[in-house]
């Protein structure tokens, strides 16, 4: 007798999936550490808020009963709680199941598969989030990436040389994930007066609230200012609602009129909604904890330094080790530590800040590695 399994699956052989997929990178998410005994692991991988979210959020979704009912499609009172936050019009603010899931309803409103022979283009720093170039292929377009400096820093005048005909949308991301560096906002606003109208600029603003450099871009000044411009936020890294998934674009009514159009219905549930809405409603008990992790921040890149590692600038929430061949190996002694980090090939790690124990141990690792740290 053939089982069901070997049915399905000699049905399924027939079917094609789009030949894009073959083309595409897997997303790799962060790895849990391994467990050892006697020791507590910690998971540095992921860029997770080490704490969990606030007890007035934990407290307002505790008695939420009514997950029977889809939620609001348009997500009014969130809408209405982050245009008050923000100064923003409500309408200028499109959600979505995390910035991901809003980046997503961006792409497929300005960049597709327009022409079978001449794709739409869409432009972003590498190395960078890990899933553009597989959300930029799903939607049926082409990706142009153009090389970080060896600062870690977007290269603003290659990425405005790469623009061509084709060029629908460019991803900027500040700060840059993995590597750190955030862009000034000078720089951004000569890239912007440089770059067709017509192309959508995305700032992509997932660690905006971890910034203390006077001199970074804020995407809501370049939105105000520029029609083309949308920004990218979420509620996974300073408010801990990475479970979640809530994010939101904000742009003028030219392009969310279109957003609207590609919004995934019901993408942000009335938990998540109701999450989001209170975190905003107590953001200064979220800013105090968002001190404490860039404090510990700047108590490990100062570590690293004095060790005489060479970090990039680091304005979100995590630290670049451009490790090179060593990858691999620095990635293995952190997990014999009890510390899952996210390696990247063989470019370099990306280690979270996590909590203090978990902090001190990685500088004890990097204090002991054998590898000279001159590449980093």
């Amino acid at each position: 007798m053939t089982s069901n399994n070997s049915q399905s699956t000699e049905a399924a052989a027939g079917i094609s999936p789009r030949s894009v997929l073959g083309k595409l990178p897997r997303y790799a998410a962060g790895k849990p550490p391994t467990v050892l005994e006697g020791v507590q692991s910690y998971k540095l991988s992921s860029n997770e808020n080490p704490l969990p979210p606030l007890p007035a959020v934990l407290a307002a979704i505790r008695d939420r009963t009514d997950i029977n009912r889809y939620p609001d499609p348009a997500t009014t009172s969130l809408r209405g709680e982050l245009a008050s936050f923000l100064g923003v019009p409500a309408e200028d603010i499109v959600t979505g199941a995390g910035s991901l899931g809003a980046l997503n309803q961006i792409l497929a409103a300005f960049a597709g598969q327009n022409d079978f022979d001449a794709p739409d283009e869409v432009i972003y720093a590498w190395r960078s989030f890990e899933a553009y170039p597989i959300c930029v292929g799903l939607a049926g377009a082409e990706s142009r990436p153009v090389p970080v400096r060896a600062d870690g820093t977007h290269d603003l005048d290659a990425m405005a040389a790469a623009v061509t005909d084709r060029t629908r949308v460019i991803l900027l991301c500040t700060p840059n994930n993995p590597t750190g560096p955030a862009l000034s906002a000078a720089a951004v606003e000569d890239f912007l007066n440089r770059v067709p109208a017509s192309v959508v600029v995305v700032l992509d603003e997932a660690y905006q609230e971890f910034v203390r450099d006077a001199g970074v871009v804020d995407g809501l000044e370049m939105y105000r200012r520029y029609p083309n411009v949308i920004v990218l936020r979420t509620f996974s890294k300073a408010h801990g609602l990475a479970g979640l998934r809530v994010g939101y674009s904000v742009s003028q009514p030219g392009l969310t009129a279109h957003l609207r159009m590609s919004a995934v219905p019901f993408a942000v549930s009335q938990i998540a909604e109701t999450a989001a809405v209170a975190s905003l409603q107590h953001f200064d008990e979220v800013a105090e904890r968002v001190q404490g992790i860039v404090d510990e921040r700047v108590r490990v890149v100062e570590g690293l330094r004095a060790l005489g590692w060479k970090i990039p600038d680091a304005q979100g929430n995590f630290v670049w080790l451009a490790l090179g061949e060593s990858t691999p190996d620095f990635a293995a002694q952190a997990d014999l530590q009890g510390l899952s980090v996210r390696a990247f090939g063989t470019e370099g790690v990306r280690v979270s800040i996590g909590e203090p124990e978990a902090n001190s141990r990685f500088l004890a690792l990097c204090a002991g590695y054998p590898v000279a740290p001159g590449g980093c």
